[in-house]
């Protein structure tokens, strides 16, 4: 390696240390991060105390009804006589509803568990039937200890929190009136809505005023529809907002074995009439989205929980975060990261309204989410920063990867025919790029003797003209073989991009690998022992591929004459394969594999192609080519003839 190449690579790692330093965040910043974290994190546990303290005072009423006569009689009464003596300063005209008994109401359809709970009216925790978890636990997106989902307004002024009051059950089929477990399939709707009604007294309820939480769910869908709807409160709810705070806030649950950095946890949003964007997916971030929002997602690897509005809503403040209290050892194993969304709800005073939403509980699967028609689909990264990489993989390898998987093949098939038939469509392009080589190869003595003629530094310039008036000459384009490779840089990116984030190769086995979207360890390394850069165990697709890389590199090295002249060139290409070890060693072996497989099939046709191509009737157009007159350019063609015009003699 020359000193060229040496201070070129400091360069580089100069370069990556300053990006570093400038995207980490100064004192202030990380100063206000953690006080946000400890903010929902103090909100959280206090919830969670308030929570643990009434599960056990009703435990310990349910014991004294046991032990003593005539104590549930007492209980009922001592409830009522609880709801008189409530602040009703604090709670205003919902004060009866501020006492209560949580009760669940459990929907089960086709592809999901959902639970309800009256108090709060929220959903509890959302279940997906279809999936497990890395360790084969059921798959819950997440569940009722860590939910934070509140309404907030004004009543005079007094701010009032929907998760403080409890609802009551109010369902449009009387049938399904009292029903705490319901089970919908295929084509059946569920709807029944959670209403937290005005009090009329210390004891009752005015059913013509009420909040409402709707919940429509369908048998075969992973979309619940939700609205809120205000009925009668023209004369309750403070004449002053033109918007409502909708809180939501959840700890999403680790799914995965790995964790993938290119495909993390964090939250996607949609602008009203924009394009997608998201928060970071390594650090902890927040924004705020001042103008119209269509939805609000927190998205995790393969799953996603969305939030949506039919129409829009005002604005949005958005928090992703990591509590290290619960990832450092002895917290709670399954705990991923935090989210939390503040939105801002329309609202119009003094009518009657309905605020349509929606709920998507379900896989981040391509096709799912298209049908939606709402850029969903945005949150699977298919390469959408550059359209042709999304092209590719939208048009090309989706369509044929799921017409294959239709078959019902093990996946790790799947991908060797995907592969194979991808060389089948490049094989032109690799023709004509061994072709040129090839001709390059013929010419190579020439250049050697250009290379002796011109030996100085100093006569690089006239070497590299006279090596490019001997390509004219011959006929040969020196760009013949680069173009052919930059047409299929967009298909090597769109796979590496693909096979990751492709929720189909989850927990799908093939040979050694148990699981197509994760690494395939063979061996892991003793406890507290990692490999800085490399990791703590072996996978053996990776290793494979970087063997085939190298042995790719040196074999193309051989055929590429010119690559003799730039030896730290050389040097770069097989550190390149060392460091995917590296990279790769942690992702997903069906990228890996899929790699692989692309190697050995090159393999293959480079020596199909070296059997079909003659070195010799090459030479020999060559030197025919040579004696042939040079064809001149139109540019040069034209700039003679201006020069005719203008009396100046063309130049030889």
């Amino acid at each position: 390696m020359n000193k060229n190449n040496i201070i070129g690579l400091l360069i580089i790692g100069a370069i990556f240390v300053g990006w570093s330093m400038w995207m980490t965040p100064s004192k202030e910043e990380q100063q206000r991060q953690k006080f946000v974290r400890d903010s929902i994190a103090q909100e959280y546990q206090a919830k969670r105390v308030v929570e643990e303290a009434a599960a056990q005072l009703r435990k310990e009423q349910q014991a004294q009804a046991e032990t003593q006569p005539g104590a549930q009689q007492a209980q009922s009464v001592g409830n009522l006589e609880s709801s008189s003596q409530i602040d009703r300063s604090k709670y205003s005209v919902f004060a009866n509803s501020a006492i209560g008994e949580e009760k669940t109401i459990k929907v089960e359809t086709d592809v999901l568990k959902l639970e309800f709970t009256n108090k709060g009216g929220r959903v509890l925790s959302a279940e997906l039937k279809d999936y497990k978890t890395f360790d084969g636990q059921p798959l819950i997106l997440f569940d009722s200890d860590t939910t934070k989902f509140n309404l907030s307004f004004f009543v005079g002024n007094h701010l009032l929190n929907t998760q403080d009051f409890y609802f009551q059950p109010f369902w449009n089929d009387r049938f399904m009136e009292g029903k705490e477990n319901v089970e919908i399939s295929g084509e059946e709707e569920l709807t029944f809505g959670l209403r937290l009604y005005v009090d009329v007294d210390d004891i009752s309820f005015n059913q013509d005023k009420y909040i409402e939480y709707l919940y429509t769910i369908k048998g075969d869908n992973y979309m619940v529809d939700y609205a809120i709807n205000f009925v009668g409160m023209r004369d309750v709810i403070s004449p002053n907002a033109n918007f409502l705070n909708l809180e939501w806030g959840l700890d999403l649950r680790k799914q995965e074995k790995t964790v993938d950095r290119m495909n993390g946890s964090t939250i996607y949003y949609k602008y009203l009439n924009d394009d997608v964007d998201y928060l970071s997916e390594t650090n902890d971030d927040e924004e705020e989205l001042s103008t119209k929002v269509k939805w609000i997602s927190y998205k995790q690897r393969f799953f996603t929980s969305t939030i949506i509005a039919k129409e829009s809503f005002s604005n949005a403040e958005i928090i992703t975060l990591t509590n290290e209290e619960k990832v450092e050892a002895g917290g709670d194993a399954r705990y991923l990261r935090s989210m939390y969304s503040e939105i801002g709800l329309p609202y119009e005073y003094g009518i009657d309204q309905s605020i349509p939403m929606a709920f998507y509980f379900g896989p981040n699967k391509y096709n799912i989410l298209r049908k939606y028609k709402m850029d969903l689909e945005r949150q699977i990264p298919l390469g959408w920063s550059f359209f042709l990489l999304s092209w590719v993989n939208i048009y090309a390898v989706i369509p044929v990867f799921n017409f294959l998987g239709s078959f019902g093949w093990n996946y790790g098939i799947i991908i060797l025919v995907l592969t194979i038939l991808l060389k089948v469509v490049l094989f032109p392009i690799a023709y004509k790029t061994y072709k040129s080589t090839a001709k390059k190869r013929v010419l190579k003595p020439e250049i050697d003797e250009l290379a002796k003629k011109f030996p100085k530094k100093e006569d690089s310039m006239k070497k590299q003209q006279a090596t490019m008036a001997l390509y004219k000459k011959a006929g040969v384009n020196p760009m013949a073989g680069c173009v052919p490779m930059l047409l299929q840089m967009p298909i090597l990116f769109a796979m590496f991009r693909f096979f990751p984030s492709s929720i189909e190769l989850r927990q799908q086995p093939f040979l050694w690998a148990t699981d197509l979207s994760s690494y395939d360890s063979i061996w892991t390394f003793p406890d507290g022992f990692k490999i800085p850069f490399y990791g703590d165990h072996i996978s053996l697709f990776t290793l494979l591929m970087t063997v085939s890389t190298i042995f790719y590199t040196k074999l193309n090295n051989q055929m590429m004459a010119s690559n003799q002249q730039m030896p730290g060139m050389k040097t770069m290409m097989y550190m390149m394969p060392v460091m995917f070890l590296g990279i790769f060693n942690n992702y997903a072996s069906g990228l890996s594999y899929y790699y692989l497989l692309a190697n050995l099939i090159t393999f293959a046709q480079m020596y199909l192609i070296r059997q079909t191509i003659d070195e010799k009737r090459i030479l020999a157009q060559i030197e025919i080519n040579k004696k042939k007159p040079a064809k001149k350019s139109k540019f040069q063609q034209r700039l003679q003839e201006a020069q005719k015009k203008r009396g100046i003699p063309p130049k030889r």
